[in-house]
């Protein structure tokens, strides 16, 4: 089983950036392109919420893939929590958390990802040898897609309070 932790902070409100990372039309702007990710079942459009399933569809490392998963955790606008309930992996967690910083004009904003590849020990090799590295990279290029849209918003003045 693989942890990546990253962080980033976050020059808009809690709610704009809470609300921009649970909305699925902004997720598959936000992700990279090459993946063509994009939602085909359960919540397709807006702002996922507890209980609520989303199926998305991409290539990843060259294969095109679908995986499910379900909002377990909802706390507005501190935390949501999906995990896989179908697709390639043998077990995905990801906790999103967001923490008011700077008297609300910041959020530090957090992403916990934990996975285990199936196929055993060919699974484990691969989880660190390419997984790791692939999930690190995919989490931080898209939050830097989201701090990116959330400041802009901000800067326009037109963030969620």
């Amino acid at each position: 089983m693989i942890r990546v932790e990253t962080s980033i902070v976050v020059d808009a409100p809690i709610e704009t950036i809470f609300d921009l990372a649970r909305d699925i039309d902004v997720h598959t702007r936000t992700v990279w392109k090459h993946t063509k990710e994009r939602a085909v079942a359960g919540r397709t459009s807006g702002k996922i919420e507890r209980g609520e399933t989303v199926t998305f569809q991409a290539t990843h490392l060259g294969v095109r893939q679908k995986l499910t998963s379900e909002i377990v955790e909802f706390d507005r606008p501190r935390r949501f929590v999906d995990r896989m309930v179908r697709g390639a992996f043998k077990s995905m967690r990801h906790e999103h958390d967001f923490v008011q910083i700077g008297g609300g004009a910041q959020t530090l904003m957090k992403d916990t990802l934990t996975f285990s590849a199936p196929l055993g020990p060919l699974g484990r090799l691969v989880e660190r040898i390419i997984l790791r590295r692939y999930m690190t990279r995919f989490l931080e290029d898209r939050n830097r897609a989201l701090k990116k849209l959330a400041e802009g918003m901000a800067a326009k003045g037109s963030v969620q309070r």
